[in-house]
């Protein structure tokens, strides 16, 4: 059997990536159908949705809203024939804030109250970055993106609340400029960095020691930081949500929406 590469992979649309996420390959998601975008995925009981929906409108660049799910539903307007269920790679499963297991499916913890949101992801706007000479290290690298918990503070809504997720991306000095020009294009997606340049201002300690993902080679580069939607399963735990499903970080729900159409 021949090594699946990362160009093939990139080369697949979202409903190809998804029948094979479907029947058990485990994977990250960075660089898989890459015209495509992709999204950040929790399901939480009808009782936290209504707080959970408005945190998101009080905090839309860390959490922009692409979908909400009625109560018990597993399908999106983003992706004819999915299965919010079965197609992402690998999902969390959380009680009382706390991990209490990591699927392949999440079919067995579904209940007919979970309200599901699909949050918009940065992932969606890397190619755009790439097309415009911007290097992504975590996809030369082949890792997922870092993503760090910083010492902001989301606006709480009701019983959510937590602080502010982020994603790092290392530019070239002479590049942060068209990186913050691209990504401010896409305001779905997380659009322009929060932060560029010193970690410390967001409370992050070491770029080398991620709370999710990889860490990623900075050496001379600029680093960069995006709001990221992994914030809300910060406010799961936060918040000590009695129950949640949530991606994994890096394995995300890919849509059949092409990514430039979150493109201003």
């Amino acid at each position: 059997m021949t090594e699946t590469t990362r160009e093939d992979t990139g080369a697949l649309t979202g409903a190809q990536a998804r029948a094979r996420f479907r029947t058990g390959e485990r994977t990250t998601t960075i660089g898989w159908a890459d015209r495509y975008a992709q999204a950040n995925l929790i399901s939480v009981p009808r009782a936290a949705a209504y707080d959970l929906l408005l945190f998101a409108q009080r905090n839309p660049q860390a959490c922009p809203l692409l979908d909400v799910s009625e109560p018990g539903g597993h399908t999106t307007v983003l992706a004819e024939g999915a299965d919010l269920r079965t197609d992402l790679p690998s999902y969390y499963v959380w009680r009382n804030g706390e991990l209490a297991d990591e699927v392949r499916d999440a079919t067995p913890y579904w209940r007919e109250d979970l309200v599901t949101f699909l949050i918009g992801c940065s992932l969606t706007f890397e190619r755009a970055l790439m097309e415009a000479g911007v290097p992504v290290r975590h996809i030369e690298e082949g890792v997922t993106d870092p993503m760090f918990t910083t010492a902001r503070r989301c606006r709480p809504a009701g019983r959510i609340s937590g602080p502010l997720v982020v994603s790092m991306r290392p530019l070239p000095p002479h590049l942060v400029s068209t990186a913050v020009r691209i990504t401010a294009r896409y305001p779905n997606v997380h659009g322009a960095p929060v932060h560029v340049g010193d970690p410390a201002a967001l409370g992050i300690a070491d770029v080398r020691r991620p709370d999710f993902g990889d860490a990623v080679t900075v050496g001379g580069d600029v680093p960069a930081f995006w709001a990221c939607g992994v914030t809300t399963q910060a406010a799961v735990v936060a918040s000590k949500l009695d129950f949640a499903i949530s991606h994994v970080p890096g394995y995300m729900f890919i849509t059949d929406v092409p990514d430039s159409a979150y493109a201003l």
